[in-house]
């Protein structure tokens, strides 16, 4: 067993709730900018912190009025938006518990959050929102306020509540000590039915108070930090981030949609971002094919490859030659920057979490001079757990514990976690919580290793290792990464758990095929059904999967795949929230098609070369 603590560097407060946060922010700084609201012409307008507290008083005041006391449940689904931390806030300034529910959860998932959790109200953002909610309203007789953002109901409340004192949200929001229920998120059923994660004040104040300190040179920028949030606040890696930019006074915007982001990037200009590696590749893939459409696609590669050795050596302390620093300075000039003026022009960092980034797209960005800080967390563990640094960060690693937090692996390579952000317990579930820990250390159910450093790398899931029908340990999530970051693979699923061999299910990535079939003389308009038959497609995803099985040993490598002509998206239900796969979901929905990679050879199906 191996185990690394990283000591708290701010003293713990265990009366201080979450409104303090704000409180503290307001106090220090009432002037500065703390959001920006996005505007009709493409430009932004700006909120200041005591504007912001002025409003979450307000709307806490209107729910006051409309009946919720404190400790009650009100349930929250919309898009990532300046009225989610609006809201999560005013919840906790009239004492109650917000329960966030994904913007694009089904009637029965929303059933679920609201009924287990045992909500009494209810916030949505759009009517179709609310048309999924009403479906199964009749079932939750407990819900007695239903309001909707798009339809002026935030607005009406604070009306509403005009008459209310102050003096009554200062006695609310003094309730809540540290211990006490912040908030509760349900897991995103990745592997079964969601589960409700009590997360506490502390959980969301100690760490917000130590990582604020850790990653002091991503979010207290001399000339001001700045984030633009476009993943889904309903999960808690955004969550935590926001209530974080609060605490540390960092001006925030927000693009739910992704279509939207590059020329959002472009007015916002963020010097920090927070993404998901999917993103990351995106911008990565779309650049590369803009090149080889332009006919410039032997010059972007040149530069991406020089971009990965210059970052390697210069990782390694290594002395850089001078034909390398020269290409470097030429393609700097061709390439890079415009890609870098493409993100705004003033990112430094980007967090990222969730799945792995891989060495390959780390290394690309920090040459251009864009840090990727790699970490790693659970809904269990309020997001992060462990987190590279400005001053210290290792690509490929997800760096080490974060200040007030300790990180183990078990005997059998079990990551746990124990310290100021691990969750108090699951939801009304006393045996799966007790299931979910060794004396004080949650059990991740990831498997891990540290370097000497005490830096973590992330291995699979323990629950994802696939064992062949010859023995052999195989983690998916190894061959399935560097796949994945083919511009034209949607997504990959390895299979072979008690099977003879690996093999893999394919999907195409809908965005990129046209672009990819024009950039290599295909018809740009050929459909799904007859891409995943084309002799160039095959080709194509048979050299990701044969690049990814160099990596492996033999019995490890994949043997047979199969493109799908669907794609695998969170409203198929087989992806989660934050675009992991549902494995068990995928493998029964696609039986049939494994089942026929192991018996016969459909025409889509591929032959990988193994060494």
């Amino acid at each position: 067993m191996i185990e690394f603590e990283t000591p708290a560097l701010v003293p713990a407060d265990p009366e201080a709730n979450t409104t303090e946060l704000l409180v503290q922010r307001v106090a220090e700084t009432p002037d500065s900018v703390l959001f920006s609201l996005p505007t009709a012409d493409g430009g932004w307008s700006p909120v200041t912190t005591r504007e912001f507290h002025q409003q979450v008083i307000a709307l806490a005041k209107g729910f006051v009025a409309s009946g919720i006391q404190p400790g009650d449940k009100i349930g929250l689904m919309a898009k990532t938006r300046y009225e989610w931390t609006l809201i999560d806030f005013a919840t906790w300034f009239a004492g109650a518990v917000l329960v966030p529910i994904y913007e694009t959860s089904s009637p029965a998932q929303v059933k679920w959050n609201l009924g287990d959790s045992g909500s009494i109200a209810v916030i949505l953002e759009t009517p179709d929102h609310f048309a999924r909610f009403d479906e199964v309203h009749p079932d939750l007789p407990a819900i007695r306020n239903v309001w909707q953002i798009d339809l002026g109901d935030l607005d009406k409340l604070v009306a509403a509540g005009t008459d209310v004192p102050d003096e009554e949200i200062e006695r609310r929001r003094n309730l809540a000590v540290g211990s006490d229920i912040a908030t509760l998120i349900y897991t995103s059923g990745s592997t079964g039915k969601p589960k409700g994660c009590v997360l506490t004040h502390s959980n969301f104040v100690e760490l917000s108070r130590n990582t604020a300190v850790a990653l002091k040179e991503v979010v207290l920028d001399p000339n001001g930090a700045s984030m633009l949030l476009f993943i889904t606040t309903a999960h808690v890696f955004a969550r935590f981030i926001s209530v974080l930019c609060v605490h540390a006074g960092v001006r925030v915007g927000h693009q739910p949609d992704t279509k939207q982001l590059l020329p959002s990037l472009g007015s916002f200009k963020p010097t920090f971002l927070l993404a998901v590696p999917r993103v990351f590749e995106k911008v990565y893939n779309v650049s590369e094919q803009k090149a080889e459409a332009d006919g410039k696609g032997k010059i972007f590669r040149a530069a991406a490859e020089t971009a990965v050795a210059h970052s390697v050596a210069k990782e390694s302390g290594a002395k850089i030659p001078l034909g390398m620093k020269l290409k470097f300075a030429l393609f700097d000039r061709l390439v890079y920057a415009k890609l870098r003026t493409a993100m705004g022009g003033n990112v430094k960092y980007a967090v990222s979490g969730s799945a792995p980034l891989g060495p390959r797209l780390g290394h690309f960005y920090h040459s251009l001079g864009i840090t990727i800080l790699e970490g790693y967390g659970l809904t269990e563990t309020t997001a992060p757990a462990t987190v590279n640094l400005a001053t210290k960060s290792k690509i490929g690693t997800v760096g080490p514990a974060l200040p007030g937090v300790a990180v183990r692996t078990a005997d059998d390579g079990e990551i746990e976690v124990k310290g100021v952000n691990v969750f108090k317990e699951y939801w009304k579930n006393p045996e799966a919580t007790a299931e979910s820990f060794d004396g004080g250390w949650f059990k991740t159910g990831d498997i891990g290793s540290f370097d000497s450093d005490g830096f973590l790398s992330i291995t699979d899931r323990k629950k994802e290792i696939i064992v062949t029908a010859g023995g052999k340990n195989v983690a998916p999530t190894a061959l399935e990464d560097p796949i994945r970051a083919n511009p034209l693979v949607g997504q990959v699923v390895v299979v072979g758990d008690k099977k003879p061999f690996i093999s893999a299910l394919v999907t195409l990535d809908p965005e990129m095929l046209p672009v990819w079939l024009n950039n290599n003389d295909e018809d740009a308009g050929m459909s799904v059904e007859d891409a995943v038959k084309n002799p160039a497609v095959l080709a194509e995803v048979q050299r990701a999967i044969d690049a990814a099985n160099e990596n492996v040993s033999r019995a490890e490598s994949i043997r047979r795949f199969t493109i799908l002509p669907t794609e695998l998206t969170e409203a198929s239900g087989h992806l989660t929230p934050k675009l992991s796969i549902k494995r068990n979901v995928i493998l029964e929905d696609f039986a049939t098609e494994i089942e026929g990679m192991y018996s016969g050879a459909p025409a889509t199906e591929g032959h990988s070369i193994v060494h």
